[in-house]
């Protein structure tokens, strides 16, 4: 193809053309197509992780950890195997990433501005969660020592979902005297310490009761440190 006709082609393809009522426009179904194309990769990735995520869920409350293969997990998530190594390493790396995505999820349901009410965490949320689904599983962890990596992982993701929210929320608003991610450390490393402790003690008090201990220990620190900000 010469220079000429080239270039006239590339300016026939990105010139708009005229619709039939006159008006210009581009062409953009392949713009379109494409989009819709990764909107359907993207769910159907996600859809994927959630199956392979609750299928090592389930195993983890039946097995040891030491018993469980990846050939396990894929067969009760009904997913091949190349389809697994497309998203993890082994079924260590699946498991940080389930925790991974379970704590960092706290961050975005943290209410800031209920600042002056006395509930901004949602402790008695999280709590309630874990009672009713986790405790069996956190057993289970236990038995298969893996409730290090759950607290090993915790801190640093829980902070990182927690400084997220609260960066958007100051966003417009004076900064804090104390710096955001230290802020974020100090409550993920605060709720992480006291739901272990609550594990381990085999829940001795209600979820409603845990929240209530919480905000009576971290309020008056929040409200002095973001007081400015509300």
């Amino acid at each position: 193809m010469d220079s000429t006709k080239a270039d006239a082609d590339f300016h026939q393809t990105t010139q708009p053309q005229m619709s039939d009522n006159g008006q210009r426009r581009f062409h953009c179904s392949k713009l379109k197509t494409m989009h819709v194309e990764s909107k359907k990769r993207d769910r159907q990735a996600s859809r994927t992780r959630r199956s392979l995520n609750e299928a090592l869920i389930a195993l983890i409350r039946e097995k040891r950890w030491e018993a469980i293969t990846v050939q396990h997990v894929i067969d009760r998530a009904n997913v091949g195997r190349s389809t697994f190594y497309a998203h993890y390493r082994d079924k260590e790396d699946l498991l940080r990433s389930a925790f991974e995505e379970f704590l960092g999820a706290i961050g975005t349901n943290i209410r800031w501005e209920n600042l002056e009410t006395g509930r901004v965490v949602p402790v008695l949320e999280l709590f309630t969660h874990l009672q009713e689904e986790f405790h069996q599983f956190y057993r289970a962890l236990a038995r298969s020592r893996k409730t290090d990596l759950f607290f090993k992982v915790g801190p640093g993701q829980m902070a990182k979902g927690i400084e997220q929210s609260l960066t958007v929320w100051l966003v417009d608003k004076p900064q804090p005297s104390v710096p955001i991610p230290v802020l974020s450390n100090y409550l993920a490393s605060g709720i992480l310490s006291m739901l272990k402790w609550w594990l381990d003690q085999s829940m001795p008090y209600p979820p409603k009761r845990m929240d209530e201990i919480f905000h009576e220990l971290v309020m008056p620190g929040l409200r002095l440190v973001l007081g400015s900000a509300k």
